[in-house]
């Protein structure tokens, strides 16, 4: 393992020509090495516009911090071409957000002394020596930490039930998977909109392999992506018998009509419009996406009367109460610090200073609302209101992505959907699963994982729609496992084993 000890000893020599980032200001760092300059931050834009370097939350920011820093923004729509050219290069800024940490490219770029190992530096400050330790684990390439994780919430997921439809047919709000699917049935069988029109159980969508059923096998036990088995290996969560139990009730269900039947090709916009034109009542889904489905209903139609009740402690059996991680872990990706600029372990703590810095409640106010007055303004009950949109969405929106933590605060908003979003997420935090493989590395799995995927996928959509059974699922993970299967296992187990032994 390098560490900070031996790491400039094995860094890369930075490449001599300077990476050319037309819509990022000047390119690589250098400038806070040697006399300790300003430090450039290659950061990830998520909006139409560049914010002013001299605007007004950055202005405020630089003050907070007392550091001069300048980003150098990177639209997400090509981020790929240009960090990948970028860690090509060996021409990074001081401070390099890195998102797509799955990527094989990337991994290498980590551990090729490109970045500084920060982990045993992080007690030092009082902000980041708070994070999560399962964001922490989640963050680490084989037990090496090559950046500050961004902190999001562990678990945002939970079940979203038409309230107004349990009312009209006189049911309780369910908290079991087994209530849950006599309210999908119930819902498809009985008149939950009162007019007579057809509707359904659970609205599902083409992806429901990767991220609705994937929530819902979790309450069966299944565990996030990957799990540690009873033997010590760490194998995908869709081969293991909670899984293949979460579909025999899932599969129960759809037959019994309480599932779309033509999820397995909704697409996610259609999915959304059924969810709004009164399709279906139930939706397995981020908490905070409750706001933006009576957001929907309402633009079909104003006088709409839908009401949707937030669950997120649905329990299944003698399972305890879980919810699987569907943020990583909380980790959305990391802030990775130059060997190449920032040459010294002085030049490191002005980094990582201002990081800490910026996860103080102030800077976050700024990159979250803005400054009061110009941007928002915030009422006696702490209720925070945007004064000017468009001028938010110029000058403060593009600063959300680049929010160390999006746990600093939770602001107050008028809308009650979101306040109970914000306080459910946060209550998840206390059962959520994580991907004990997240942090590993499998050659096979770079190369083959897709390939594996997707023939696993395959197989649950025939057995969902009644096309095959069980044992050809069953059928489906054994011819895989000469395709790379039992070596991503054998390669996850033995670098697991390496790091926690």
């Amino acid at each position: 393992m390098i560490t900070r000890r031996t790491l400039l000893s094995s860094a890369p020599l930075a490449a001599t020509g300077a990476l050319a980032l037309s819509s990022c200001g000047n390119s690589g760092g250098g400038s806070a090495g040697a006399g300790g300059g300003s430090l450039t931050w290659m950061s990830m834009l998520h909006t139409p516009s560049t914010p002013q370097a001299d605007g007004p939350v950055m202005t405020a920011l630089t003050e907070h911090t007392g550091t001069d820093f300048q980003f150098q923004w990177v639209p997400d729509a090509s981020k790929e071409e240009k960090v990948n050219a970028a860690l090509a290069s060996g021409s990074v800024a001081d401070i390099t957000s890195l998102n797509q940490l799955a990527m094989p490219s990337i991994r290498d770029a980590l551990s090729s002394g490109l970045f500084w190992e920060v982990e045993e530096f992080l007690a030092d400050y009082p902000n980041l020596s708070q994070i999560n330790p399962d964001t922490l684990e989640g963050a680490r390439l084989d037990g090496a930490l090559y950046g500050v994780p961004f902190q999001k919430p562990l678990a945002r997921y939970g079940v979203l039930v038409r309230q107004d439809w349990l009312d009209r047919l006189g049911l309780e709000v369910p908290h079991t998977i087994e209530e849950l699917g006599e309210v999908a049935k119930a819902f498809a069988e009985d008149d939950p909109t009162g007019t007579g029109a057809a509707a359904t159980g659970f609205i599902d969508r083409q992806e429901s392999f990767l991220v609705g059923f994937r929530s819902l096998a979790g309450y069966f036990g299944a565990g996030d992506k990957f799990q540690l088995d009873d033997a010590g290996n760490i194998v995908p969560a869709c081969t293991t018998d909670p899984w293949k139990e979460a579909m025999q009730w899932y599969r129960e269900v759809y037959e019994a009509g309480g599932v779309n039947q033509e999820f397995i090709t909704m697409q996610k916009q259609n999915q959304q419009q059924a969810i709004a034109q009164d399709k279906g009542g139930i939706v397995v889904t981020g908490l905070f996406e409750a706001k933006n489905y009576v957001a929907l209903a309402e633009s079909i139609n104003p006088d709409t009367e839908v009401s949707w009740t937030l669950i997120n402690d649905i329990t299944y059996a003698d399972v305890p109460r879980r919810i699987v991680s569907d943020t990583g872990g909380g980790m959305g990706g990391l802030m990775c610090f130059s060997t190449q600029s920032l040459t010294s372990e002085e030049d490191l703590a002005r980094g990582l200073t201002l990081i800490d810095e910026l996860l103080e409640e102030p800077a976050f106010q700024l990159m979250t609302n803005g400054i009061e007055g110009t941007h928002y303004e915030m009422d006696d009950d702490g209720v925070v209101t945007i004064i000017d949109q468009p001028l938010w969405e110029q000058q403060v929106q593009p600063y959300n992505g680049s929010r160390p933590s999006d746990l600093v605060e939770i602001y107050k908003s008028s809308d009650e959907y979101v306040n109970q979003a914000n306080e459910m997420m946060d209550e998840n935090a206390e059962y959520a699963i994580t991907n004990p493989a997240q942090s590993l590395t499998s050659p096979t799995y770079d190369n083959q994982w897709a390939t594996i995927e997707q023939a696993l996928n395959d197989a649950y959509n025939t057995f969902m729609i009644g096309q095959t059974s069980m044992s050809d699922y069953e059928a489906s993970i054994e011819a895989v496992r000469s395709q790379g299967l039992d070596d991503i296992i054998a390669e996850y187990t033995e670098a697991y084993d390496a790091v926690n032994g």
